[in-house]
């Protein structure tokens, strides 16, 4: 009999990275989400098509899918029967998935189901699944978090593949770059680490957290924020663009030299690394809008996210960061009025003064020397972009 693998978030991410993983690996996939028209298509069709998009160009299709509510009741008995459960929602979404999974660990364990259950939430964000296990534990009985401590695993990830929103002849089939990479944290298991073709177990996560975070989302966030000063509508585009493919390498290597001092990563090996990751930006097929990826900029501005981590990063091993606080000033030009962090962001700019913003955005004391660096990189980046 098949395992059963639950995943929230029936997403381009959901459907094109995570699950077509766990298909692959001959489980029973089943989606959790709550938007009725794509949970309708999913069991209706009962399969889909991820589209291979690189240098080679193949087709995977991933039959034999389900999909139910996360917000109904039906979630609450797979999770009862589930062996494994991923999350590809967005980390903010994580508090509305948690009270779903506390209510099916609640029927499993009076159910006495016995057989080991591992969460994991892949999300772009350091120690997500910690995040969403103390989420879950909060909707927890005593007797239930006892229990849940030897029957049900919490491995952290960290996940990367581009899977832009590219719109197919079949909506529900989606389009992906042919590299990923997923490592979860092997102590984390109950039961043992479960045989994910694709899924490696790691001892070291926070390495591998902290490499993709800070060098392929760092890289990325340069290139849409300075993309769009500069008016282009895709990341292939703007990666294009001599002058903006020559920052995101000067930048990914900055954040590069601090990783290496604080991980021990080999310098040619990460520098290699930035290389792949140029590569996959310029993937001609892969026509990922600028907006989505600089889309939440606040969120991305954060003191323990893509663009000030680096930076605090470099600072701390005597590392140069100049070319890291041009990515900060572009993305405090962000404007998408589509975004409603860009419009809160560029409001708080024009309201609070931008260097008591930048402290607000950053969580930088406002004595820090690096906000007047900020609020220069942001003069400095409007010229470079003329």
């Amino acid at each position: 009999m098949a395992k059963l693998a639950i995943q929230f978030g029936a997403g381009n991410i959901g459907r094109g990275f995570i699950g077509a993983v766990l298909s692959e690996a001959g489980h029973e996939l089943v989606f959790a989400d709550v938007v009725e028209d794509l949970l309708k298509t999913i069991n209706e069709r009962k399969e889909y098509c991820v589209h291979v998009k690189d240098a080679v160009i193949r087709d995977i299709t991933i039959r034999n899918v389900s999909a139910v509510n996360s917000n109904g009741e039906e979630i609450i008995a797979k999770i009862t029967q589930a062996d494994i459960i991923t999350t590809a929602v967005g980390l903010r979404i994580l508090k509305f998935v948690a009270p779903a999974i506390a209510k099916g660990l609640e029927a499993r364990k009076e159910a006495g189901v016995e057989k080991p259950l591992n969460i994991m939430a892949c999300e772009n964000g350091i120690r997500a699944t910690s995040q969403l296990k103390e989420l879950v534990l909060s909707h927890l009985s005593a007797k239930t978090i006892e229990w849940a401590k030897s029957h049900v695993g919490f491995p952290d990830t960290a996940v990367d593949r581009i899977v832009p929103p590219v719109r197919c002849e079949v909506p529900l089939d989606v389009a992906v770059e042919e590299f990923f990479e997923w490592d979860a944290e092997r102590d984390s298991f109950v039961g043992g680490v479960p045989a994910i073709p694709g899924m490696e177990p790691v001892d070291n996560l926070e390495a591998y957290i902290e490499r993709k975070l800070l060098t392929l989302n760092t890289g990325h966030a340069t290139v849409a924020y300075v993309g769009k000063m500069k008016g282009y509508a895709t990341i292939n585009e703007s990666i294009a663009d001599k002058q903006i493919f020559n920052l995101a390498r000067e930048v990914m290597q900055q954040s590069g030299n601090g990783l290496i001092k604080k991980f021990g990563f080999d310098h040619d090996k990460h520098f290699n690394y930035i290389e792949t990751i140029l590569k996959r930006f310029q993937n001609p097929f892969l026509k990922d809008d600028v907006d989505r990826v600089g889309r939440e900029p606040l969120r991305k501005l954060a003191g323990n996210d893509r663009l000030v981590m680096p930076v605090l990063n470099a600072r701390e091993y005597g590392c140069p960061y100049d070319k890291l606080l041009l990515s900060i000033g572009a993305a405090l030009h962000f404007n998408n009025p589509e975004d409603p962090q860009s419009v809160e962001m560029l409001e708080t700019i024009s309201k609070a003064g931008l260097e008591s913003a930048i402290s607000e955005f950053t969580g930088l004391d406002a004595s820090d020397p690096l906000i007047p660096e900020i609020n220069a990189a942001y003069s400095e980046i409007e010229k470079l972009v003329k």
